[in-house]
């Protein structure tokens, strides 16, 4: 079978083994590898079939570009152009969940399809043991949107991976849960001033102590240059109401502290903790889907975040997920 077609419905293989991930991964097949951030869906981006596979098995639209994972930020910088500001940056936060978008070398072997035909590549170096393991020996640009179907819920651990891609792919590899839930902040460094393309983990408020101010990215215009960037996006089956300080009947309830009794409700934090709730996110949209939609529920309403800090990403993913429907 080559890799440029949807795996066969009884090969996808819980693994424990970096080497054989890797092994899978520089033959052309699709893994499936816990990060800090969320389960990704890695493909060798060096091959356009592989990368290809990529798009099929998540029915993602080709134009939305893929990021690439290395191990070292030597490895990252190989492939791209990197400025004072992507140096410093990476410094400071690689490994980590940053993605850094700079222009690529013309010496970059990556797939013009991991990168939807764009002059820059999206590059991230991941801190999670197991992907940094895998990714020094596949010793190879790893190419890994959110493993789960096109603009479903991103998945924090191999269960959900299979509950998405079972059947599509050719190995999970189980890497524990993730620690921050939360995709990696995107920030463009390929213009004239950084841009904050994806808010997460670290913040803006982060990142302006650093660097100074970011700008706006209104100027991009509206095709997407970086992933999570399509208006509906993380979105369950079911439709989702945002702030919300109680359901209605026939919603389930996305609590951030005090919560209905005789609702269905999963609490992202009691404490009203924003990385706590960042990182129960994605697991509570999965959980309220599935449980909702058994129940005979209809929708979901979800409470209030504030808009501060990591909230501002917790925000973005929950507008995106109740946005109207392609």
């Amino acid at each position: 079978m080559t890799a440029s077609r949807t795996e066969n419905p009884t090969t996808t293989r819980l693994i424990t083994s970096p080497d054989a991930a890797a092994e899978l991964l520089c033959a052309g097949r699709l893994v499936a590898f816990g990060t800090e951030t969320v389960y990704g869906l890695g493909a060798e981006a060096t091959n356009a079939q592989a990368v290809a596979a990529i798009y099929e098995a998540k029915g993602r639209p080709s134009f939305n570009p893929l990021i690439c994972h290395f191990a070292s930020g030597e490895a990252a910088f190989a492939h791209v152009q990197p400025n004072a500001i992507a140096e410093t940056l990476a410094a400071a936060f690689w490994p980590g969940p940053l993605t850094l978008v700079l222009p690529r070398r013309a010496s970059s072997p990556v797939s013009q399809l991991a990168a939807a035909g764009l002059p820059t590549l999206a590059v991230r170096v991941p801190a999670h043991p197991m992907a940094q393991a895998m990714l020094r020996l596949a010793n190879l640009p790893i190419a890994a949107p959110s493993a789960n179907r096109s603009g479903r819920i991103s998945p924090t651990s191999a269960s959900h991976v299979m509950a998405s891609l079972g059947g599509r792919i050719a190995a999970i590899l189980e890497s524990g849960p993730c620690e921050t839930g939360l995709e990696s902040t995107v920030l463009d460094l390929s213009g004239e001033a950084p841009v904050l393309l994806r808010p997460g983990f670290i913040t803006r408020e982060i990142l302006e102590a650093k660097i100074g101010p970011l700008a706006s990215p209104s100027a991009l215009g509206n095709a997407p240059v970086a992933p999570g960037m399509l208006a509906s996006h993380y979105a369950p089956n079911l439709p989702v109401r945002l702030n919300a300080t109680a359901p209605l009947p026939h919603e389930a309830f996305l609590a951030f502290g005090p919560a209905p009794a005789g609702a269905l409700v999963f609490q992202l934090s009691e404490t009203q903790n924003l990385a706590q709730a960042a990182a129960n996110l994605f697991q509570a949209l999965h959980w309220l889907d599935d449980h909702a939609t058994r129940q005979g529920l209809t929708a979901i309403a979800a409470a209030p975040i504030p808009a501060s800090g990591i909230g501002i990403a917790i925000n973005d993913r929950l507008s995106r997920a109740a946005a109207p429907r392609g």
